[in-house]
Parts: structure tokens; C-alpha cells; sequence
């Protein structure tokens, strides 16, 4: 008991002693969260004597399954089965593994992995994107939808071709025996679903459920926990409704919000001290994330004491930002710090290229987590692909990256037909094509293919004609020819991969306007300078994209492009509160200092655009500025309140009336509009 104790405050104490029912452990940042989890399973096992193999623990990664596994571990003593701790997935295998045969499925099924599906899908249908339909089919399995289910609500004709794919696709694994990833998960739910028998004994095996991470979870993980706790309401579910920041791949921040609807009944418990950053941090993260409406609200506690203020650079550019962090970390080096205690986040990837510049130039070595370097990225690989041929036709190598690129119908048989053609002629393969007859080029390829190829070839000589007559015009002319944005057209990552492309024409762009008598061999020649990073031995900084960095911790955080359009991103499809909640994350990676950086302008879409500094400034209380600041009103939707006259009531939304907050209040069915001064909360 008291190895289980003595390292918890007096919140995380009382979460790990309420063990019967529903239970939410609202887990601020740095605020202890793991080692809460891990003690309530030790305290179940070890002092009420629950068996082990009665306690499920669900989490999102093997890393975090691992971790949370081995330090379980070292607070229980020997027991006859060990915990099942693992991620949402492992738990849908071995289930199946039991219990598929039910569906008249074998149980010696194999999963298969992205690539396999892809693979799959492709010979299906190799006319629309793979990623898109590869990206639909899994959004219809987390919606439970049938093939028949999806050909139905299939309004245009490309969904419906997706919808037929779906269905040859689902034929193509039963009648291999395959289930891939997102069945785990559905076909472990439709077992629960359709055999309430199943979900009672599953349930009373698994007596204790607890969640990690709650708030990342979607509508069929809540369905699928449900099901699990059919015979008992024992759940706690461990999360931070203020890092809920992947809204874009199907979590719901519903779940942890709604959570006491979802399983009646439920305790709640604030772990609010922070154990990671110093004050001035915590301060601006609780500022800005108090804007949000849509939360259930805490504040980070500091308990590491004062620190360095937080550091606002201001610079004209990209390039001006890119020297003046450079320096800063170089400053951070040369006082003893190790590099891989620092790291540079991103909202959007494309910022990461003048930053990578900027470090290269001082001899800063840097890992890239959770991406590709900029010149090494596929998009950018192409362009520069395309720029090589139109400079010198000879150039085989990436003659044969680009012949396919958009698709013209060649397959890499095809390809090797017509070089092996063209070394027997002694002679480049885009001479080759160029010289040989129409009817000897078709009796190596189909004849629609060969007069491709030929037309292919005029483009290349019509743009390298072009260019030399308008260098800084060049990159629109090889866009309008080739039509290389289209390559990415309906992948999941298009908008990423189109803002890499713009970055790079804006890039050549600015290399004319500095240099207008230089050749693009030239450009060529200072890319590959550029993108060879010095190999430096030792340890590196650490770039990333906030969305990475979650989970990570750094002695000292530089946050770049806070400015509006980046950080918060704004437009459609965007969800400003959950903006706040990526800045609130990224302050709060931060142990001893934070550098917040912004440009005056930047590269963007291939033009340079003026940039309005962030208004998450404002928010977090950084600067004054013309950008209306609202704080949130102590009430909250979903709060309990009390009226003098009509009694107690449910909050069902909150607005601005003057300097006031006006209430929705539902009073036992009865509806008023409140000003909120005249109710408490309960």
C-alpha cells in the first residue's frame, strides 16, 4: 500500500481509491497521469485482491502500452496472469482470434498492414486515388457501414465507384482470410452487437476497464466500451479534454465531455498540478486554453516554482525567424544543454523547410520526427525531377521518377522496354523517344501509350524552350504543362503535399528575384547544397509538427509561425477551439523555457503573403493587441445551476449579452434565457 502512496498527491490518491463505477480522471498536462493509472491498477490488484487477468487497460500505442506495462509490472508482485495492458487493437486481435467464428470466419485469419491494403484496393480500381478510397473504406468501417450502406448514401458517381470498390474489396479479404486494421475494432464491436450472450460473459471477465487517453477516442471505441460494460459499470477513463486535438481522424471530443451521460452515475476527478513546467509557462497555457468554451475546465497548478519569462521573436520573414533560432539554440549548445533536450514544433510541415535551412547554415544537426525532410519529401523529389529533364533531356534517372508522373498509362515494364531500346541505340531514353518512329515505338508500347510519350516529349522541349526566355515565370509554365498538383488530387494529404509544392516554386521564385542572371542549373546546383545536411556527429535537435511533439517533453520548446492562417489555421474545415487546444499543447511540452516566434511575412501558395501576428497572443496574455479578446464565462454547457424561483436547471448554452453571459437554461423541461449573475452553480 504505501509503495503504491507515497509518490501521489492527494487528487491522484482519491482517483486511485474510487474503484466501483464510472470514472473520469480529468489528467491536466505533465500533471501525473500515467503514474495514476498505473498505481489504480496496482491499488485493484495488489490491496483489494482483484485477479489480475479481471482488469483490462486500453491504450492508443504500443509505446504507451509498453511503458505502462513495464511500470505496472514493478508495483505488482508475482501473479498467476499478468494484466492485459494494451492498445484498443491488440485487444480487437485477441478477441477475434476467440471468438471470429461466430461470423463463420477461420480464426488463423492474417492482418494486414496500410501497404497490403493499398495493394489490394489498387488492383481493384487503379483509376481513383488509392488513398482516398483507401481513406473512405476506413471511415465506413468506423461508421459500421455495409457496402450496401455506402452505395446508398453515395451521391455522386465517384462514391459510388468507391462504394463498389468497398464491396469487391471486403469479397477479396473474406475470401482470403484477411482482416485489416480498422476490423479489429468493428468486427470486435459486431461480435458484442450481435451476440448479447458474448458481450455478458466478456464483460463479466473484464470486471475493472480502465482508458487511457480518452479524449482521442471515436463513436465505435465508446460503443465497443459499452458493450464491454453491459454486466458492470467499473470504467475509469483517463484523459484531457484540453489536449483533444485529432478531431481530424475521428476522435470525438464528445466522449470525454459527455462522458457522465455515456455511463450515469460517474465521479470525477481534477488532477490539476503540473509536474513538468515552470509558472510564466504554465500562465500563458492557462490563459489561452480559458477562450475555449467546450470544456469542462481546470487549471494547471506550477509546483516547479518561477522561471524564464516566455520569449515572444519578432522577425520580418522566414529567413530572419530561421538565423535568429538558430542563434538562439546555438546559445542554448555552447551553455551545456544537450541538443535532444530542445525542439522546434510546427503547426503545418511546410514551415519546416526555412527553419532546416537556417540550422543547416550554423551546423545545427536535427532530427525530423514523424516526417520527411523537405527535399526529401516525394512532391518535392518530383519537381525537382521535372526541372533536371527540362535542363538536361539526358538525364535518364529522373527521366524515368517523372515519365509516370501524373499517370500516362506506363508500367514499369513498359519503361524498361523502351531503356533497354534506347542503350542499345546508345542514345538517352528521351532522345530515344524522340527519334524513333511512331510504329517502333508502339511495338514496344500500346499504341495510345506511344503517342503519350511523343506528345510528352514536344512539353518538355516547349518548357525548356520557355524557360529560357522567362526564368522567374518558369515554375508557372512547368505547372500549367504538366499539371504535377494533380498527382495528389483526393489523398488524404493533399493539402500538405500542395503547400510543400507552393513553398518550392516560391522558393525558386525568390532565388530569381536575388540572383536574375543566374540559370536554373544554377537553382539545381544551390539545392543540392541545401538539402545535403552536414553529417554532424552527437546528439540532435529534435523538428516536429505539434501534433508529433504530444506526449514528448523538452527543456526547451520554439514554437514558429504563430500567425493567423498557421497557428491558429483558419478556413474551412477548421475548428478554432481545437486550434487553441494544439497551442495549449505545444506551450505545455515546455520544461524551462518557451520561445514563441512569428513573421511579418512568409512564402505561402507560392507568392509571399503579409502575416497577422497570432491572436493566441492576445489570448494568452502576451501582448495587448485590436483583436477582441473574450474570456470564458464561469459557466459552462451541461453545468448544473440553481435559479431563485425556478429551481435547479441544466445549462444548454452560453452567449454574450453586453458585458454579461446570458444562460439556456432547461428547467425539468421548462426553457428561459438567464443572465448568469442571477443563478449559482451547483
Amino acid at each position: 500500500m504505501k509503495k503504491i502512496f507515497e509518490k501521489l498527491n492527494e487528487a491522484q490518491s482519491d482517483a486511485v481509491k474510487c474503484t466501483e463505477g464510472p470514472v473520469l480522471i480529468l489528467a491536466g498536462a505533465g500533471s501525473g497521469k500515467t503514474t495514476t493509472i498505473i498505481s489504480r491498477l496496482a491499488y485493484l490488484i495488489e490491496v483489494l485482491g482483484i485477479p489480475a487477468s479481471n482488469t483490462l487497460t486500453l491504450t492508443f500505442t504500443n509505446k504507451a502500452a509498453k511503458e505502462m506495462r513495464e511500470r505496472a509490472l514493478s508495483m505488482i508482485t508475482d501473479v498467476a496472469y499478468p494484466p492485459l495492458l494494451c492498445t484498443f487493437h491488440k485487444f480487437g486481435l485477441l478477441f477475434l482470434k476467440f471468438n471470429i467464428h461466430l461470423l463463420k470466419r477461420q480464426n488463423n485469419f492474417v492482418v494486414i498492414d496500410t501497404d497490403d491494403k493499398k495493394r489490394i484496393i489498387k488492383k481493384i480500381n487503379s483509376e481513383i486515388p488509392t488513398p482516398l478510397i483507401a481513406s473512405e473504406i476506413s471511415r465506413y468501417k468506423n461508421s459500421l457501414l455495409t457496402p450496401d450502406d455506402a452505395y446508398k448514401q453515395a451521391e455522386i458517381f465517384n462514391y459510388q465507384q468507391i462504394a463498389k470498390v468497398y464491396e469487391e474489396y471486403e469479397n477479396y479479404l473474406l475470401e482470403n482470410n484477411l482482416v485489416d486494421f480498422d476490423d479489429l475494432i468493428s468486427l470486435t464491436y459486431k461480435l458484442l452487437d450481435q451476440h448479447p450472450e458474448l458481450a455478458e460473459k466478456t464483460s463479466k471477465k473484464y470486471q475493472y476497464i480502465m482508458i487511457d487517453e480518452y479524449q482521442d477516442t471515436n463513436e465505435l471505441q465508446l460503443r465497443l466500451l459499452q458493450k464491454l460494460c453491459v454486466a458492470h459499470p467499473n470504467i475509469c477513463v483517463v484523459g484531457d479534454d484540453d489536449q483533444s486535438i485529432y478531431g481530424w481522424r475521428g476522435a470525438h471530443i464528445r466522449n470525454i465531455m459527455e462522458f457522465d451521460k455515456d455511463f450515469e452515475g460517474a465521479s470525477i476527478f481534477k488532477l490539476e498540478n503540473n509536474y513538468r513546467s515552470k509558472d510564466p509557462i504554465l500562465k500563458v497555457a492557462n490563459s489561452l486554453i480559458e477562450h475555449n468554451r467546450s470544456r469542462l475546465g481546470k487549471r494547471l497548478i506550477p509546483t516547479r516554482g518561477s522561471g524564464e519569462d516566455v520569449c515572444i521573436l519578432n522577425s520580418n520573414d522566414e529567413n530572419e525567424e530561421a538565423r535568429k533560432i538558430a542563434q538562439q539554440i546555438s546559445k542554448l549548445l555552447e551553455s551545456g544543454v544537450k541538443a535532444d533536450n530542445i525542439a522546434v514544433l510546427y503547426r503545418v510541415n511546410v514551415l519546416s523547410r526555412s527553419i532546416e535551412e537556417g540550422l543547416n547554415r550554423a551546423g545545427i544537426a536535427y532530427k525530423l520526427v514523424g516526417g520527411l525532410r523537405f527535399y526529401d519529401r516525394a512532391e518535392i523529389k518530383d519537381l525537382i525531377s521535372y526541372i533536371r529533364v527540362i535542363t538536361n533531356f539526358h538525364d535518364d534517372f529522373s527521366f524515368k521518377r517523372i515519365v509516370n508522373k501524373p499517370k500516362r498509362g506506363l508500367g514499369k515494364a513498359s519503361v524498361d522496354k523502351i531503356e533497354l531500346a534506347a542503350h542499345a541505340n546508345e542514345t538517352s531514353i528521351f532522345e530515344y523517344i524522340k527519334n524513333v518512329s511512331l510504329g517502333d515505338l508502339e511495338a514496344l508500347v500500346k499504341k495510345k501509350n506511344a503517342k503519350t510519350l511523343k506528345t510528352f516529349i514536344k512539353s518538355i522541349e516547349l518548357v525548356a524552350k520557355e524557360s529560357k526566355e522567362s526564368t522567374y515565370n518558369f515554375v508557372d509554365t512547368l505547372e500549367e504543362t504538366f499539371h504535377l498538383k494533380s498527382i495528389y488530387s483526393g489523398m488524404q494529404d493533399e493539402a500538405d503535399r500542395i503547400l510543400n509544392m507552393d513553398e518550392f516554386y516560391g522558393l525558386f521564385r525568390d532565388f530569381v528575384k536575388n540572383s536574375p542572371d543566374a540559370s536554373i542549373d544554377e537553382f539545381l546546383n544551390e539545392l543540392t547544397l541545401q538539402s545535403e545536411q552536414d553529417q554532424i556527429e552527437g546528439e540532435s535537435i529534435y523538428m516536429m509538427s505539434i501534433h508529433a511533439s504530444k506526449g514528448l517533453e523538452f527543456d526547451h520548446v520554439f514554437i514558429i509561425g504563430l500567425e493567423e492562417g498557421f497557428l491558429p489555421l483558419n478556413g474551412e474545415g477548421s475548428d478554432l477551439e481545437e486550434e487553441r487546444r494544439l497551442g495549449y499543447v505545444s506551450f505545455t511540452r515546455a520544461k524551462e523555457s518557451l520561445t514563441l516566434s512569428h513573421a511579418g511575412s512568409r512564402f505561402y501558395k507560392g507568392r509571399r503573403s503579409d502575416l497577422q501576428k497570432s491572436r493566441f497572443f492576445n489570448e494568452a496574455g502576451l501582448c495587448e493587441g485590436s483583436l477582441i479578446v473574450e474570456k470564458n464565462t464561469a459557466f459552462k454547457k451541461n453545468d448544473l445551476v440553481r435559479h431563485k424561483v425556478f429551481g435547479t436547471g441544466r445549462v444548454t448554452g452560453v452567449s454574450k449579452s453586453g458585458r454579461e453571459f446570458k444562460l439556456s437554461i432547461n428547467f425539468a423541461g421548462t426553457k428561459r434565457d438567464i443572465l448568469a449573475s442571477f443563478v449559482e452553480r451547483l
